[in-house]
Formats: structure tokens, sequence, C-alpha cells
């Protein structure tokens, strides 16, 4: 597996989500490959205070987390019961209406996965956590115990890059046809705007070369994507031609998704056979 050679983290790649950052970290440490400051500073790009509470009894009792309403506990507790309950791994999801890949079935981590749009998973240990933005720079991660196994899929990176590449093609031919592709002016500085306003976290050493990539281009096609769906000045487009439009789009959508979660989940596994490996 090809990866960067890195003393230190990686810089200046965007992510999607909390839940992305908190799922290479914690698989990071988890692996013996960075230290739990880093893990929290990684987090600050998302807010500066992060607190952590469990969503229901099993939760409570299992992670040794204090109930939603009381007060709340630190991602230092998190990672301190996480190590005691010897957890060995962590898994992005990216659920939308329709794909719930790896939530186990319905319940409420599916429901509030299905809300947030993410999650991270601790197959080991059968719990989820979803984060939540509830003021400004403060993000609460709720715990969930699941009650079905956790089987996240895996899906390769060569699988989701392909499926990245050709969704641009097949989006791009079907907005040709609807004729709603125009170029408009300034659509370069909303691209680089777009881009510019995502979080750029650290990520740890180690990071396979590829994941990132892929992740960069996930993120540039993602600030197409939202362009694309913003709506002329004044209104111009019909409301039959957005409908056509979003139909057409969808398919980029997904295969963004479904990048960032192989990419991601790529990274996560190249952590966890490290620390399989005999030392």
């Amino acid at each position: 597996m090809e990866q960067l050679q890195h003393s230190a983290p990686v810089l200046w790649i965007s992510v999607c989500c909390p839940s992305a950052t908190l799922t290479v970290w914690t698989s990071a440490w988890l692996s013996g490959s960075a230290a739990p400051d880093d893990v929290l500073d990684a987090l600050l790009v998302w807010g500066e205070a992060h607190e952590v509470v469990a969503a229901d009894a099993e939760s409570a009792v299992g992670l040794d987390l204090p109930l939603a309403g009381d007060f709340p506990a630190s991602p230092v507790q998190l990672l301190a019961a996480l190590r005691a309950r010897g957890a060995s791994d962590a898994r992005l999801v990216l659920p939308v209406p329709g794909d719930v890949r790896g939530l186990g079935g319905g319940g409420a981590l599916a429901e509030a996965a299905l809300r947030a749009g993410e999650a991270m998973l601790l197959p080991s240990l059968g719990f989820g956590l979803v984060p939540l933005h509830i003021a400004e720079g403060l993000v609460r991660w709720s715990v969930y115990k699941v009650d079905s196994p956790l089987g996240p899929e895996y899906v390769g990176l060569a699988e989701a890059e392909h499926g990245l590449t050709d969704a641009i093609r097949d989006s791009a031919g079907a907005l040709q046809a609807l004729d709603v592709a125009k170029d408009r002016p300034g659509v370069r500085a909303e691209l680089s705007a777009w881009l510019r306003a995502r979080p750029r976290p650290q990520w740890p050493a180690g990071t396979p070369g590829r994941a990132l990539r892929v992740l960069q281009r996930a993120e540039e096609v993602g600030a197409i994507l939202a362009v694309a769906e913003i709506d002329e000045p004044g209104g111009a487009l019909s409301a039959s031609a957005a409908t056509l439009r979003a139909d057409a789009l969808r398919p980029l959508g997904n295969a963004v998704r479904l990048a960032r979660y192989a990419a991601v989940n790529e990274a996560v596994r190249l952590f966890t056979d490290q620390a399989d490996r005999p030392q």
C-alpha cells in the first residue's frame, strides 16, 4: 500500500465532516500512530469545544459516560473508555435515505445518523457516535448502543474512484442535454470560495497517499456539485428544469459520498492492519 512519508501530520486536505476526522484520528491513536492530544487537536477545526454524552442507558453503562442532560464528558474521557474496553477499530458511515450501509439496521443510531448525514462506528464494541453542532464552536457527540451486529460494507478505493469518474461523465452529459450546464460569470471564484471555506484538518502521518488523493478529488467535485445546485440569479430555472437538474446531479452526489466513505475507511484499514502486525 502506497503511503505518504511524513514525520509530521499531513496538512491541507479537506474533509467532509467531523465524523471523518474523529474516525481517522481515533484509528491512528488505537494503532499507536498518534497521541490523544493529536486527536483533540484535529477536532478543533470543527469546534473549539467538544462534549460527549450517552444517548441511552446501555451506552452510559458500557462506556461509563453521562446520560444526555447530565454534565457531559470530554473527548479525553471517551478515548480512555475506548482503551479500557479494548476498542480495536472505527468506521465512518455517511447515510442518506435509501442507503444506510453499516448502521446495523434501524434504531436510534440509524435515525440520528440519517439526520446528521454521518456517524462514527465502533464495530468491535457495538457503539456509534453522532455529532451535532449545538452552539457556536460547540459540538456534542452522542453515543448510541447498537442492538444488531455492525458490518460496514467495504468499498475499495479503485471502485470508488471509477464510480466518481463515471458519475462525472454521466452527469455532465445529462446536464448538457438539459441545457442547464451553461457557464455563468464568476463560477471559478465561487468554486474557489467554496473550497477555501471547507475545514482542512491535519491528517495522521502514514495516511495512505491514494486515500488522500481520492478525498481531495471528492472535495473538488463536491464544490462543483454545490455550485451547480445554486439557482441562477433571479430564479431563471423553472421548477421542472430544477427537478431534472437535481435528478441529473444525484448520481454525482452519491459518487462523491461513496468516495469519501471509501477513502476514510481505507485509511482506517491501514492503521488497523499496522496495529495487528506483530512487533
